[in-house]
């Protein structure tokens, strides 16, 4: 059979392998900003930076939204990214860190956002996760944002609604997205609230079951809820008072805050995951006590089901010489005693609740 011939493009002719996808594809806003004003109309990513250098004042923020390898190739080459941070931002999946490549800030955020669910016996997740990764320069900002949950258009206007912090410089916009990240932080852990309330509910409640299973899964969230969070406690340590800190002061003073906001929702996290473990070995101990109120349960009931079956055995061993055997009342009085036994073996484990 012939090769085929690869599928042309319909609008180009070329190729599918070498279509390229141009970087405003990505973009999902870009601005330019002057004295903390917006200046008007719509600017390519180039031709904003370009706009910035030819004022020799204000700064760039572009934002881009899962960009791909060459939209990002492309960004990196006109803001002079290094190429680590370029593969970084396309493949996403990274700690929170933050990284200096000469005079370029690079600060990568955990977003999460909690699932509406309408029980946590019955959902399967409860936390979702993202990335917002910042390039600070002297004269722009570039944020890359994984995911639905993670946008930053509110951030955007407050920020615009407010010129005098954004004239402090492209520093403020990387203040003004790190507080959105940790108060959405703080946002979660109150939701999440209710549902270990539920489960705490669940496990001390007498006569109640609840499988250990959905404990480890809340458990697992936030896990997963602290490894998104308590790594960002390094860079905001660096952001407020580490050696040759590119933010100027004035904009320090507002990172403590998010620090301090942070140290709250790292030791609510830490309180959760020590209540779930608590909850755990509290379900395991509740499993094993109702096992073992079974067993009782059983093991009485067998006993009482052991004496019409050793009395039965015995008179049916077919031997010629048997006390009673040709006895006219035998029958009535086997019978009368195994009632008799039975039923006092039925009273006495039922007063001591075993049964």
């Amino acid at each position: 059979m012939p090769n085929l011939p690869s599928h042309p493009s319909r609008r180009t002719g070329a190729p599918a392998s070498t279509l390229r996808v141009p970087a405003e594809r990505a973009v999902v806003d870009c601005a330019v900003y002057v004295d903390g004003v917006r200046l008007p109309g719509r600017y390519a990513h180039d031709a904003a930076l370009d706009e910035v250098r030819r004022r020799g004042a204000g700064f760039v923020w572009l934002g881009l939204h899962e960009p791909d390898e060459q939209q990002m190739t492309s960004v990196g080459r006109t803001f002079g990214l290094h190429e680590l941070t370029v593969e970084d931002a396309v493949h996403a999946h990274q700690r929170p860190k933050l990284e200096r490549y000469d005079d370029v800030t690079f600060l990568v955020l955990r977003t999460v956002n909690y699932v509406e669910h309408e029980s946590v016996t019955t959902t399967k997740e409860i936390v979702e996760t993202g990335e917002i990764m910042l390039f600070c320069g002297r004269d722009f900002v570039v944020s890359v944002r994984h995911g639905e949950h993670s946008g930053l258009a509110d951030v955007r206007h407050r920020l615009e609604g407010a010129p005098e912090r954004l004239a402090l410089g492209p520093s403020s916009v990387l203040h003004a997205v790190a507080d959105h990240v940790v108060d959405s932080y703080l946002a979660v852990v109150d939701a999440v609230q209710p549902d270990i309330d539920d489960l705490e509910e669940l496990v001390f409640t007498p006569d109640t079951r609840i499988a250990v299973e959905q404990i480890y899964l809340l458990k697992r969230e936030i896990v997963e809820l602290r490894r998104a969070v308590l790594p960002l406690a390094s860079p905001l340590r660096q952001l407020t008072r580490g050696p040759g800190n590119p933010v100027p002061k004035e904009v320090r003073r507002y990172f403590r805050d998010v620090a301090d906001h942070h140290t709250k929702v790292a030791e609510r996290i830490a309180d959760y995951d020590e209540t779930l473990s608590t909850l755990v070995d509290a379900a395991i101990a509740k499993v094993t006590v109702q096992q073992n109120t079974d067993m009782r349960r059983i093991s009485a009931w067998v006993a009482i089901a052991a004496v019409p079956t050793m009395i039965a055995g015995i008179y049916g061993m077919n031997f010629d010489n048997m006390p009673e055997l040709h006895w006219e009342q035998g029958y009535f009085v086997v019978v009368g005693a195994i009632v008799v036994i039975t039923v006092g073996l039925f009273v006495t484990f039922r007063r001591n609740k075993w049964l």
